[in-house]
């Protein structure tokens, strides 16, 4: 134990240390103090005012005056050497210094114990950090390439449509050409049978007029119209596609 002649802060050593800690038998200054007290493991610690302490002495025994120096092992009572031979006759003993040691020994292997488990734990939850951390990327990776090859379907559907809309188109156009070649050749037959006609209007008015005339008639009749075509239309029907209809399409990650 701290001599209560010890009045200097044993932590700063440079303040008065007017507070004693009863736990951990050392002076403080009042900073100290307030410091020690609002750490986790000393916030319970009890102080007293180090002008209240007693020096410290040797305890003597109340019925034979004589230095405790043993404890009975038996009654859990610290005797002197006379004890031995009187009301603890038989008893086993242990010397109160070994005790001290013992003690001490036992403090500091729990300590080193629990300070080596502190340890173990902290590499085991770092470990385990980094190891999450790692699966973390590998996910978000996995992700990322699914979301790719997603991409690349879209992409490729898309293309694959326009191709089949070129295509179908141009087979719809060329019958809609042919229909307007047919237009422009009946077109163009008609006005030359319409200058036919009006050469005939200046002929003289004979009986080879009338068979002219007749000619020219049974062409007329031969130049044929085509009906019109059905003309093609063309639309597009979008689908409702909802971003949880894509989330559907990737995987799926859980975290527990």
């Amino acid at each position: 134990m701290a001599q209560a002649a010890s009045k200097t802060c044993e932590v700063c050593v440079s303040a008065p240390g007017s507070q004693y800690c009863i736990d951990c038998e050392e002076f403080y200054c009042e900073n100290c103090k307030l410091l020690h007290n609002r750490q986790k493991l000393s916030r319970n610690h009890q102080f007293q005012e180090a002008s209240d302490l007693i020096p410290e002495g040797k305890s003597k025994c109340n019925e034979h005056k004589e230095e405790l120096t043993l404890i009975c092992n038996i009654c859990n009572a610290q005797i002197c050497t006379s004890c031995v031979t009187g009301q603890h006759n038989g008893h086993t003993f242990s010397k109160i210094v070994d005790v001290i040691g013992q003690l001490r020994g036992d403090n500091e292997t729990k300590i080193r114990a629990k300070e080596n488990e502190s340890i173990h734990n902290m590499k085991t939850i770092e470990d385990s950090l980094e190891s999450f951390n790692n699966s973390v990327e590998s996910v978000i990776k996995s992700i990322n390439d699914e979301g790719n090859i997603i991409k690349r379907m879209v992409d490729k559907s898309v293309a694959q449509m326009i191709a089949l809309v070129k295509e179908q188109s141009k087979k719809e156009r060329g019958k809609l050409f042919n229909s307007l070649a047919d237009a422009k050749s009946v077109f163009v037959d008609g006005q030359t049978l319409d200058r036919k006609r009006k050469e005939l209007e200046k002929s003289r008015q004979d009986g080879s007029l009338v068979q002219k005339i007749n000619n020219l008639k049974e062409e007329i009749d031969k130049l044929t119209i085509n009906s019109l075509p059905e003309f093609p239309k063309i639309t597009f029907s979008r689908k409702s596609v909802a971003e949880d209809d894509i989330r559907k399409m990737m995987g799926t990650y859980t975290i527990r």
